[in-house]
């Protein structure tokens, strides 16, 4: 847009456009202090925790938005020329734009950081919080992408040209439609995976899942994918449409609580009832068990050996596994201190020759 000062315009106009400007920065800026003044007395009096969370989040925005609103209002009473003072209110209505948008953007926040707080992923029992974790992240993502393209979309339609260039667009919107579609089906699907999840939850952040083999964590789900920290700390990058096209295990799905199993191999002479006694007294001395499931069985047997599977549970899958591995080292140890006989041995029959009777039976070593 050209800019044109008119002849008219003197140093007292110049001074007058000045002074207004300077007032309306001045009273936006006195008020952004009172309000945001008065706001942060009454957090420190009340405590109020969604108090502190709109002056923290707003506090930034504000900063340009309220002596903003004050600049556009006082720019008609500057007395400039046609020309000028269209190309300036233009200007702000672009950074009016700009800084609504970071606003909402803000409050966004704010609705995020308010809910979230009452629902704390840490505790034990957090299969409500991490639903609410799960679709709040979500929900805020897919609000950030619309406040963003309704922000450029206003700003690119303060311009006469472009407003020009979208009238020839939606007079062919019936052909670029299908021609977009077909672009861009694949990240469409994407993007209506990343809702779905959402919404029905198959998966949810700190859910215990096996993906691609590998046992790991849920640590951010996106629009379109999704972070598994896996045991070892690497992460695995998955995309969202993963969860809705092929099996995966989750392992915290409807509760928590797991199962953990640990498989002994005996000899046939081990005594099934000192075992069971065994595990009993291990579980409950250790702090891992939920006091739910304990269990041994005899499961399966060889011609060499018994297979006994210990059963017992926990709260949470990573209790579950430490629990196990305890199991199965203080199994293993009780067996070789009281029962060494009954360890895994390979017996064998020797026949013919001139063999010690007393020494047939078993290999040496067994």
């Amino acid at each position: 847009m050209k800019i044109q000062i008119s002849d008219a315009t003197t140093n007292d106009q110049v001074l007058k456009v000045v002074i207004v400007f300077l007032g309306a920065l001045a009273l936006g800026y006195l008020l952004y202090f009172v309000v945001f003044g008065i706001m942060r007395r009454w957090n420190d009096r009340t405590g109020s925790d969604l108090g502190k969370l709109l002056y923290h989040h707003w506090r930034s925005p504000a900063r340009i938005l309220v002596p903003l609103l004050f600049l556009i209002s006082a720019a008609p009473a500057a007395g400039l020329s046609g020309d000028l003072i269209e190309s300036i209110r233009h200007l702000f209505h672009l950074l009016f734009i700009g800084t609504l948008a970071w606003f909402l953007a803000s409050s966004v926040y704010v609705f995020r950081d308010s809910v979230l707080d009452q629902y704390d992923l840490s505790a034990r029992d957090n299969l409500k919080a991490r639903a609410i974790h799960t679709q709040v992240n979500v929900l805020v993502k897919i609000l950030l992408v619309v406040i963003a393209v309704f922000a450029i979309s206003s700003m690119l339609m303060t311009f006469e040209a472009v407003r020009q260039v979208g009238v020839s667009i939606l007079a062919s919107a019936g052909v670029l439609g299908i021609i977009v579609g077909f672009a861009a089906q694949k990240s469409i699907a994407t993007l209506f995976a990343g809702v779905q999840i959402a919404v029905t939850q198959p998966i949810r952040i700190d859910d215990v899942v096996i993906v691609e083999g590998e046992w790991g964590r849920i640590e951010e789900v996106t629009l379109t994918y999704v972070v598994v920290r896996i045991w070892d700390l690497r992460r695995l990058v998955v995309p969202i449409t993963y969860f809705l096209d092929k099996p995966f295990q989750n392992w915290t799905r409807v509760s928590a609580d797991l199962l953990g199993t640990v498989f002994i191999y005996a000899d046939y002479t081990v005594p099934v009832q000192a075992v069971r006694e065994e595990l009993e007294r291990i579980v409950k001395e250790s702090p891992k068990w939920d006091g739910k499931v304990c269990g041994l069985q005899v499961t399966n047997s060889t011609d060499r050996t018994v297979e006994l599977r210990a059963l017992m549970s926990a709260a949470d899958a990573s209790l579950a596994w430490d629990l196990r591995c305890e199991v199965r080292e203080q199994l293993l140890d009780f067996l070789q201190k009281n029962y060494p006989e009954s360890l895994p041995r390979m017996r064998a029959e020797v026949s013919g020759g001139d063999v010690d009777p007393g020494r047939a039976g078993f290999l040496p070593g067994s």
